[in-house]
């Protein structure tokens, strides 16, 4: 690596991830890796503040009459699955990989962008301010994460949200709409055939689920998505069900917003429709955004990302770029190479040195 100053980063943020692995922090359970945060910023005499389990900094010469850059990650994992060979909570290197829960998602996203964020921490030109916060509760998209840290941030004007994406550009990122739609029928006997039977009801609009096409489709993401993934109906054999009960999955994209995905469901299904919440909302940025030129001009691939992230929850604009590969992401045994989080560091810092927003 030519910069000296980014191997002697990466060097500090794989050490940094290593204490992230061995220190569990499921969501809702972040605050051990809080403290590791906290532990670091006073021994480094920087300002911080929290909030629950989130935790974020400004760098050193903050102008509030510059625009604000966040880049933001998150410190919670999900639970390890059963079908782990080596300790989750044991940080091990072996053949160039860095094995353990979080260490691809979003461990290593998540310490590259904070060695980044020290990289540019005293510069007094910068033409932005850059923020570094790492949240809680991503994996559950909880309501004490992002969505609470954002109401005590000033003003954002660009996040950069580090998840792993291979450092390509997610320009675009899916939403999600879980719907209980409920047909109803009226009780009757089998036998006579009397009553309206809320089964056949419920197919009508299931069929309309698997089959309709939203007028307009998203450049980055494609169509949106609908499956009827959850069914349930009927007390008796010989009882014609008044009730059929069903959950829809809408993977939504930046085509339309929730509200007018959901008025266009209810404008074609006779059952009640009812969104669990329309929180998670898509997000997309323009190509013609500066950061956007510019990651391209690096080499860094433009898409449209169908998992979901704290993007969802962010009433800005943002952009979703990291180390580590997603196909990782919650499986047993994860990891992530350590040259990706040197990479991590270097591409991040060669994307937001000279940027103007």
């Amino acid at each position: 690596m030519k910069n000296p100053e980014i191997k002697q980063l990466g060097d500090f943020a794989i050490g940094f991830l290593t204490k992230l692995i061995e220190t569990p922090s499921l969501s809702k359970e972040e605050d051990k890796t809080l403290l590791l945060f906290e532990e670091f910023f006073k021994e480094k005499n920087i300002d911080f503040e929290t909030n629950k389990n989130n935790i974020w900094v400004k760098n050193k010469h903050f102008d509030s009459s510059k625009p604000t850059i966040l880049l933001n990650s998150h410190h919670d994992t999900v639970k390890p699955n059963a079908s782990y060979t080596k300790d989750p909570f044991k940080a091990e290197i072996v053949d160039g990989k860095l094995f353990g829960l979080g260490s691809n998602d979003a461990g290593g996203p998540l310490v590259s962008l904070f060695a980044t964020f020290l990289y540019f921490y005293e510069q007094t030109e910068l033409p932005y301010n850059l923020i570094f916060a790492a949240s809680a509760e991503e994996e559950i998209s909880g309501k004490d994460g992002i969505e609470l840290l954002i109401k005590s941030l000033p003003k954002i004007d660009l996040a950069i949200v580090g998840e792993p994406t291979l450092m390509d550009m997610a320009v675009a990122e899916k939403g999600l709409m879980v719907l209980d739609c409920k047909a109803k029928g009226v009780a009757g006997h089998a036998a006579r055939n009397e009553g309206k039977n809320a089964i056949y009801e419920a197919l009508e609009d299931i069929n309309w689920f698997r089959n309709y096409e939203f007028e307009k489709e998203s450049e980055s993401l494609g169509p949106i998505k609908m499956a009827v993934t959850v069914i349930n109906a009927g007390t008796q054999h010989n009882v014609v069900p008044d009730e059929c009960s069903f959950v829809v999955d809408v993977r939504a994209t930046d085509a339309y917003s929730l509200e007018e995905t959901l008025e266009i469901i209810k404008q074609n299904v006779k059952s009640e429709v009812t969104p669990r919440s329309i929180r998670l909302n898509p997000s997309g940025i323009s190509l013609d955004h500066p950061i956007v030129k510019k990651g391209i001009a690096l080499g860094m691939k433009p898409y449209g990302s169908p998992t979901l992230s704290d993007q969802a929850l962010m009433p800005f604009t943002s952009i979703k770029i990291g180390p580590g590969d997603s196909i990782r992401s919650h499986t047993a045994d994860e990891y992530i190479f350590v040259e990706e989080i040197y990479r991590g560091i270097d591409g991040y810092v060669e994307l937001l040195d000279g940027l103007v927003i």
